[in-house]
């Protein structure tokens, strides 16, 4: 059987590792290992079942059907889903004993009605918008908000499982909207708890929150980019720095090597011409495969053991790489990134090639490339 043309290699063992690293540095907080988005790009049930063998005792998803997907692949851990729609079917998630994110009372009443249907009490968290302005209740439209679910709980339609809130700027440890967000928050949760509330859990701090503000852990944390070991804060702290081990390495094998003269444009747009006779190689990725075209003439690439660059611009299934004056033939693999223990770029390096965050290159990487699993024991 041939090598894959190209394949994501996800070691299974470095995301159960991270989340070890991350418990150990919460301390007292749980952690919830949020999976969305497949895994961050890493797959949702496996990134799932190895974030659970790590520690992780919750699961967090953005979508009802993420959530939904875990429990038809039998997880049974607590799931946490907190992007819903109006008009979304709650009665399913529901009786999937998923824990649903609310934060408008037009949202509860939707929960609520599927309760009353399914006889099943919703296990609801109520999302206060302590700042980011994007999610949830405002200071002003919050009491509202507690009161019905209050009322609701005492209707045994709804338990109120939890009060929570997202920061803006955790990657800026020292950004003055930390410090203002954890006043209004504790606010929040202050009025909350007078009007009758007691939450199992408070959460407000992600990846950033939970390895960089000791103040925002409270009860539970949401480790996101960080269960796969790509630093929320890379400014901050590297991936090294923390403990963590990025999980994800992204290979290509070469499907062609040439000679070419000097003067040559290269790739859509000549954008680029070589400087002198050289070798290109052929890397069947592009970015129809999730690889940034922002990234053209700046991406790096390892073959055969050096850093090569990417010539010219990124195209749709493949990107060209200059490979000099070195022998280099075709079906050599090329690695874009990877944990970057033997030289190889990665995802930070593509993040900054490319002008956008790590979490980006890893998410976007597409379902043509196929996902291969190391050490899972599981």
């Amino acid at each position: 059987m041939r090598a894959p043309r190209a394949e994501a290699v996800v070691d299974l063992s470095a995301v159960a590792g991270n989340v070890r690293a991350i418990g150990d540095a919460v301390g007292a907080a749980e952690v919830m290992a949020v999976v969305k988005a497949d895994g961050y790009g890493h797959g949702l049930v496996p990134s799932a079942r190895a974030a659970l063998a790590g520690g992780a005792t919750w699961l967090g998803t953005a979508f009802p059907e993420e959530a939904l997907a875990l429990r038809a692949a039998g997880v049974t851990a607590r799931v946490l889903t907190w992007l819903p729609t109006p008009g979304e079917d709650w009665d399913p998630v529901l009786a999937a004993d998923v824990d649903v994110s609310v934060g408008a009372p037009g949202l509860l009443a939707e929960v609520e009605a599927a309760a009353v249907r399914t006889g099943r009490p919703a296990r609801v968290h109520l999302e206060a918008d302590t700042g980011l302005s994007r999610g949830g209740a405002t200071p002003t439209t919050w009491p509202a908000l507690v009161d019905a679910a209050l009322r609701a709980q005492a209707r045994g339609t709804v338990r109120l499982v939890g009060l929570w809130s997202h920061l803006a700027c955790a990657d800026e440890p020292e950004h003055p909207a930390n410090a203002e967000q954890q006043a209004r928050f504790a606010d929040m949760l202050a009025t909350a708890q007078a009007m009758g509330a007691d939450p199992e859990v408070r959460h407000l701090a992600g990846s950033a929150g939970a390895l960089h503000l000791p103040g925002t852990r409270y009860d539970l944390v949401r480790a996101g980019i960080a269960t796969y070991g790509l630093a929320p804060a890379p400014a901050v702290a590297g991936p090294a720095a923390l403990g963590l081990v990025p999980a994800m390495t992204l290979v290509a094998h070469l499907s062609l090597v040439k000679r070419v003269a000097a003067g040559k444009g290269v790739s859509y747009g000549h954008t680029e011409t070589t400087a002198r006779e050289t070798t290109l190689g052929v890397v069947p990725l592009g970015y129809g495969d999730g690889v940034p075209r922002h990234a053209s003439s700046t991406g790096p690439v390892l073959v055969a053991g050096e850093r090569r660059r990417v010539v010219g611009r990124v195209c749709m299934d493949q990107v060209i790489v200059d490979l000099g004056a070195d022998a280099v033939t075709a079906g050599e693999p090329a690695v874009l990134f990877g944990p970057g223990r033997h030289g190889e770029p990665t995802a930070q390096d593509w993040a900054d090639a490319a002008g956008t965050i790590s979490y980006e290159v890893v998410t976007r990487i597409g379902a043509r490339v196929p996902r291969t699993y190391e050490r899972a024991p599981w």
